[in-house]
């Protein structure tokens, strides 16, 4: 390896860098990728594909527009974080970050977008917007440049399981230039399949009437409690996930039926949708989701955000909503099954969930309205269990469905409603919050919570009808939804009050609370009922979840003014405590280094992000160090541990050159030029010998006379359980 000095010089000539970065001269332009070596994008096609008949290729000048999701960085860190800002008693507790602040520790780097822009580019493609939080890159160009540059041959099917309704896919996996794997999270849009659809159930037979029947807003705030909460949802803000219209005259009927008053309703176009001058057949859902919302909190603020139905709109909405940084809660009442959905689709909408969790937002999803078999009426079919996206994901609380019974405006039964949907997710891992269910397994379990659904027990809303407005009785999950997040705007009031964080995500909260004293306060525990493959039963179930809320009771219990829960196992609050372990804010800081060891340069690549620490590599006599010191707690079992690329001129089986680590002075481990890898080789030291001590983690690289060995570091952690 070249000297440092020289070897910086050869990156800086290869990056793309901006006169601002450099502070003298002109912006370089980015780099365009060699396409000749690729690398495949796993589950880019739609399973579709595998069920349909092929009709032939879709025309070589049809214009399609793809959405290219790229890759967080700094994923380890992300997952402490958004662990320790919901968990209280840690310094994170609460300190939620900006959007700004997020991109920056967390989001693709703007070198990241240079590079797949410069590629889309140069393959003939328009690139048409990038998201605020350069998580998705959208770009459109002829069916040949699009089949080019992701390696793909588009045609045309039929789907015989939705009456051979004609759609357009690629056949294969798409792909990307090597260059661009470590960037490019996936690519949507190749396909026009899969569309979301409402979680709304009516009665049958239901047509508008002149006068409300169903539940009014004084049925259910009186039966779950969300009247005695003595707060209105004045100052928050909720985002309604929508991809259709509304009529706001629709709503302000409902306003004055109800004696109901509050923010006007406002519509954010994405991607240049707006629906409200001529709402299709979902003017239900979005007039159901934001009507509920009003007869909980209706003071609260409702932005309806309205996108294309695609997977590309989806994507584009999510990015949009958390950019944005108005809202504090986001309620969906649309979705897909799972297995009818790419998965790189759902991995790229679920990056800007994880955004929304460290940014303090809540979510709640409908779990839908067709049981444990949720791709009942889409081209799965009836006999495969699956869940609904997005509420199978850990960032998201799905909410089931139940009937309920009510006497007056109070509450007196529950039983899970027979099509709520609820079971096990294929694409989310079971989260390490999702504890006490009693369910085995190693995926995450859909729904958390519930609440009425059941059209036999439906709710009034004013929407339009076959030929008119007028009043309809409403159910589903897509009720439910919006219902909880309205309990969630009055719990943040409450909580700005008590000068308490905002709710923030609710599941590890909500899953404390379900285990501890609290839970037959805060919750109806749902125990009749079931959906095709589960049953309700006493605690938590597939069907509703922990139950249906209590509000008040809940709100006192998740702001810390009711009841107890469990300690943690051995008296140790789990976490990750070293700062800045990835190296990804670009200084060195907290860490104590020698000059230029933390480094972006290309000439050694980082395990994740852009940022790592490169140690000697000089091929002189040099001493480098890295070192950082932390208070690990009493009772805890602790573990320092990092990615190692040993990269070496060396030859032979001698140990000239030699990188020491160190806890408190004493050697733990050494390692030097004969564990030279191709790659990253992950390293881990039992430090639980110092639980109830500060500990100074210290590297040390020594590289004699001649012929270079780096000592290359990146995610680093220091872990206590």
């Amino acid at each position: 390896m070249r000297p440092r000095s020289l070897a910086l010089a050869a990156a800086l000539a290869v990056l793309p860098l901006t006169a601002v970065s450099l502070g003298v001269g002109t912006a370089q332009a980015a780099p365009t990728p060699n396409a000749s070596a690729r690398v495949a994008l796993p589950q880019t096609v739609t399973p579709a594909v595998a069920r349909s008949h092929k009709q032939g290729d879709v025309p070589a000048d049809r214009r399609i527009s793809v959405a290219v999701s790229l890759k967080l960085r700094n994923t380890a860190e992300l997952d402490r974080f958004l662990s320790a800002v919901g968990t209280p008693g840690t310094a994170e507790f609460g300190h939620y970050l900006t959007p700004a602040q997020f991109t920056e520790r967390f989001g693709p780097t703007q070198a990241d977008v240079d590079q797949v822009r410069a590629f889309l580019t140069a393959q003939g493609l328009k690139v048409d917007s990038v998201s605020a939080n350069r998580q998705v890159v959208n770009a459109t160009g002829s069916t040949s440049a699009v089949a080019a540059a992701f390696g793909t041959h588009e045609s045309t099917y039929s789907d015989p399981q939705q009456g051979d309704r004609s759609f357009f896919a690629n056949d294969a996996a798409a792909s990307v230039p090597a260059a661009l794997a470590g960037v490019v999270e996936g690519v949507s849009g190749l396909n026009d399949h899969t569309v979301r659809t409402t979680r709304i159930a009516k009665p049958e037979a239901s047509t508008p009437h002149a006068t409300p029947s169903g539940i009014g807003p004084a049925g259910y705030d009186g039966a779950y409690r969300l009247n005695q909460l003595g707060a209105d949802g004045t100052g928050s803000t909720v985002a309604l996930w929508e991809f259709d219209g509304y009529k706001s005259t629709n709503l302000t009927t409902y306003d004055s039926q109800f004696g109901l008053s509050g923010p006007a309703v406002s519509t954010v176009s994405v991607d240049g949708a707006n629906y409200d001058a001529k709402p299709g057949d979902g003017q239900g859902e979005v007039e159901l989701d934001s009507e509920i919302v009003r007869g909980v909190a209706p003071k609260a603020t409702q932005l309806v955000y309205e996108a294309p139905n695609t997977d590309q709109g989806e994507i584009d909405m999510a990015a949009k909503i958390v950019a944005d940084n108005r809202v504090s809660v986001i309620s969906i009442s649309w979705g897909s099954c799972e297995p009818d959905t790419t998965a790189a689709s759902m991995t790229a909408v679920n990056n800007s969930f994880k955004q929304a969790a460290a940014q303090g937002i809540s979510i709640f999803s409908a779990s839908g309205d067709d049981g444990s078999r949720d791709c009942t009426r889409s081209t799965s079919g009836s006999t495969v269990k699956a869940v609904d996206f997005p509420a199978s994901s850990p960032y998201n609380t799905g909410v089931g469905g139940t009937n309920l019974k009510v006497s007056g405006t109070t509450y007196s039964s529950e039983s899970a409603w027979s099509t709520a949907g609820g079971g096990v997710s294929t694409q989310f891992a079971k989260p390490t919050w999702q504890t006490g269910t009693n369910v085995t397994g190693t995926m995450r379990t859909v729904p958390d919570i519930s609440s009425n659904a059941d059209p036999a027990s439906g709710f009034a809303i004013y929407t339009q009808g076959s030929t008119a407005a007028g009043w309809q009785v409403y159910g589903g999950t897509s009720a439910a939804a919006p219902l909880w997040s309205g309990f969630a705007a009055l719990y943040n009031q409450k909580a700005k009050a008590a000068s308490k964080p905002v709710l923030g995500e609710v599941n590890p909260k909500l899953y404390t609370v379900a285990n501890s004293s609290s839970y037959a306060t805060s919750l109806h525990d749902v125990t009749s009922g079931s959906n095709q493959d589960f049953a309700a039963r006493t605690g938590y179930d597939q069907v509703t979840g922990w139950g249906t809320p209590i509000a008040d009771g809940l709100a006192n219990a998740l702001l810390g003014t009711g009841g107890t829960t469990p300690p943690p196992t051995g008296g140790c609050t789990a976490g990750q405590l070293l700062g800045n372990p990835g190296f990804e804010t670009g200084t060195a800081a907290p860490w104590t280094t020698s000059t230029g060891v933390v480094d972006n340069s290309a000439s050694e690549a980082a395990h994740s992000g852009s940022w790592k620490a490169w140690m000697n590599g000089y091929g002189s006599a040099h001493t480098d160090t890295v070192s950082q010191s932390v208070a690990v707690p009493a009772g805890c079992k602790a573990a320092f541990s990092f990615w190692l690329h040993v990269d070496t001129a060396e030859t032979g089986t001698t140990a000239y050159d030699k990188l020491t680590l160190s806890v408190n002075g004493t050697s733990v481990a050494t390692y030097s030029n004969l564990d030279k890898s191709t790659g990253y080789v992950q390293k881990t030291v039992d430090l639980s010998a110092y639980a109830g001590q500060t500990v100074t983690v210290k590297f040390t690289g020594v590289e004699d006379a001649s012929l270079q060995t780096s000592f290359v570091i990146d995610d680093t952690a220091l872990t206590v359980s």
